[in-house]
């Protein structure tokens, strides 16, 4: 049984295939998830665009996090701003400070890894 379509995006996107981000990238989209890749640089996964912008968007579920907590300081705005349902601080983006904001907004964090929450069917 699949479950249904949640709208991810990937903050820390990679076009480097040693990247979790990277791959995260394509299991979601092998599993039916609407992606929007976001990371430094422009690229590509396949046939999902890596953006460097931040896009206002509707109807997310799920921001999953491949930046370190230094690095996800200058999104805490775009991410709040986006209302997603949760938030996934995949190993080493675990971040105390952007949790708690999270819980403020009614925004569920999760110290978990995406990877293991899709091949687990928790995802």
């Amino acid at each position: 049984m699949k479950n249904t379509p949640k709208k991810t995006v990937v903050l820390g996107a990679s076009d480097s295939p040693m990247r979790y981000s990277f791959l995260a990238v394509r299991r979601l989209k092998s599993y039916d998830h609407p992606v929007v890749a976001i990371g430094k640089k422009k690229g590509s996964v396949d046939d999902i665009q890596i953006i460097t912008e931040h896009p206002l968007m509707d109807d997310v579920d799920t921001i999953t996090l491949y930046l370190n907590p230094t690095h996800q300081k200058q999104y805490y705005d775009y991410i709040l701003s986006l209302h997603p349902k949760r938030i996934i601080f995949n190993p080493g983006a675990e971040n105390p400070e952007l949790a708690t904001l999270a819980k403020q907004n009614n925004i569920q964090p999760m110290n978990a890894c995406t990877l293991v929450l899709l091949s687990t069917g928790q995802y």
